[in-house]
């Protein structure tokens, strides 16, 4: 049982790094961002080429691959996104969902379509209870916390984090006051494109890498996103590690009906709680 809560903490951890940048994009631009699972999986391309030429370097492989997707977010944002500011939901759905087939396209054009493996990069295991547990999945529970610090800190306490806050309250009184709302909001889309980069780079060694790991994870995140609440910081954080423990509990018992829990969970919320767009 020990090793079922040490996975379930792991998946949660990972679904959170990667859902709160769609909970942010949808709470700041109301935009439903299907390229964002793009940048996961182009994160985590980046760090399996990476890899070979730092001499098997993670964390800077990873670094690299976090730090491509910016202009690849940058681009997105401010060639597609804000043009799609104020229009009806679906617009954006159908742009950014044709964004993220062109990209898996590209992926197989540069990498091709066979899957990658990657192994344990820390490759060592800790005793808990005498269940052997391997530390890269401990490090990964411990920066999802991390994350979710560092971003309460950021949208409680900084400047740019309250006028971002600010916006998704009011976003024309915001604007009355002179500030240019959409461009803290491009920073936010950035942001969370990092993040599902970096959630890319830190399931890659768990999974296999191949041009579609991002329609999997991404049906998964909005999950997350609709049973937390659509912009909720605590609420996405609570959920993914909610949904990652049904994922791991319903696996131990009834593997083929492990994701399809997630889905019933979600549809159980938005029968007492559906959304407001």
């Amino acid at each position: 049982m020990i090793s079922t809560i040490a996975y379930g903490l792991t998946i949660g951890g990972i679904l959170y790094i990667i859902s709160i940048g769609l909970s942010l994009t949808f709470g700041t631009m109301r935009i439903v961002n299907f390229a964002h699972a793009l940048v996961y999986t182009v994160g985590a391309y980046i760090l399996v080429t990476a890899l070979p030429q730092l001499h098997g370097w993670f964390v800077g492989s990873a670094a690299l691959g976090i730090l491509a997707v910016v202009p690849i977010a940058y681009v997105v944002e401010r060639f597609v996104i804000r043009r799609l500011y104020g229009t009806s939901i679906d617009y954006a759905i159908i742009a950014t969902y044709a964004v993220l087939l062109i990209g898996v396209d590209a992926i197989k054009w540069i990498w091709g379509a066979t899957p990658i493996p990657l192994s344990d990069p820390v490759n060592l295991y800790v005793t808990v209870l005498g269940v052997q547990l391997p530390w890269y999945r401990i490090i990964i529970i411990i920066l999802a916390f991390l994350v979710f610090g560092l971003l309460e800190f950021f949208f409680r306490r900084t400047i740019v984090g309250k006028v971002v806050i600010a916006g998704l309250e009011d976003k024309e009184a915001a604007q009355s006051l002179g500030i240019n709302v959409d461009r803290y909001f491009a920073l936010v889309f950035i942001l969370g494109s990092c993040l599902a980069a970096l959630g890319g780079v830190l399931y890659a060694p768990i999974t296999t890498v191949h041009p579609y790991m991002g329609f999997q994870v991404l049906l998964l995140s909005f999950a997350v996103v609709l049973v937390g609440g659509l912009g909720s910081l605590r609420g996405t954080f609570v959920a993914a590690f909610v949904l990652g423990m049904v994922m791991a509990v319903t696996g131990r018992f009834w593997g083929p009906a492990a994701e399809t829990m997630v889905f019933v969970v979600m549809a159980v919320v938005l029968i007492f709680k559906p959304i407001e767009v």
